[in-house]
């Protein structure tokens, strides 16, 4: 039976513009950017079976073009279009952060971090430089390390942040096995950052660990 053929609260597109986005499974999300299926699958089939293959959309994204054309059901044109709309939701997310305070929305910044470095294969520290309004003026990404570790080095940090004239700065990086948990390296170099960006009166609001859920932040668990 192909998805045109189900009762119509059940076909992935119609749901959602009845409920909204957010009442799909990530399959159904899938069947609608795919369109559609294979011989003797619909397309919600091989959303799941993509799903399983890939071990959820962070692996999917996150595929290189020569592992994402090797599945059945996909190819070069998916990959483009994937791509295209990773960087369409890139930029609505730098747009949107650029807009804010974001003090006052740290939404804001956790999603756009997250959207910058989640499904990054190695370590990455990352920064974004604020003025005093505590606007984001830069995102730059600043050491980029292994699978487990980056080496930072916080005199360089508050180089970079003085060339920017950064008033303020908010520090991230990823753990690319998906636990968003700051490590004891993890808290040392942020007392280290924080030290020697203070000797230049430049705040340190927060460092963000992305990983699996929302992201992990250091001044909502009082660690700054």
């Amino acid at each position: 039976m192909t998805i045109t053929q189900w009762p119509k609260n059940e076909r992935p597109r119609e749901k959602l513009l009845e409920k909204g986005a957010s009442a799909l499974t990530d399959a159904e999300l899938l069947a609608i950017f795919l369109r559609t299926g294979v011989a003797g699958e619909s397309a919600v089939d091989l959303a799941r079976d993509l799903l399983a293959e890939f071990d959820g959309l962070p692996g999917l994204l996150g595929a290189d073009k020569r592992r994402f054309r090797q599945v059945k059901g996909l190819g070069q044109a998916k990959f483009a279009l994937l791509q295209a709309v990773l960087e369409m939701n890139r930029r609505y997310l730098t747009d949107r952060m650029r807009c804010s305070d974001v003090v006052h929305d740290p939404e804001a910044a956790r999603t756009f971090l997250k959207s910058q470095l989640y499904h990054r294969p190695n370590e990455i520290f990352a920064c974004l430089f604020l003025d005093n309004r505590h606007r984001v003026l830069k995102y730059e990404e600043l050491f980029v390390g292994t699978l487990n570790s980056a080496s930072v080095y916080p005199r360089e940090v508050a180089r970079r942040a003085l060339e920017v004239n950064a008033a303020a700065t908010i520090f991230a990086h990823n753990h690319p096995s998906g636990v968003a948990e700051p490590s004891q390296a993890d808290l040392q170099i942020t007392r280290e950052l924080k030290k020697s960006l203070g000797l230049f009166e430049i705040k340190l609001l927060d460092h963000f660990i992305i990983g699996d859920g929302g992201g992990f932040s250091m001044e909502e668990h009082g660690l700054l």
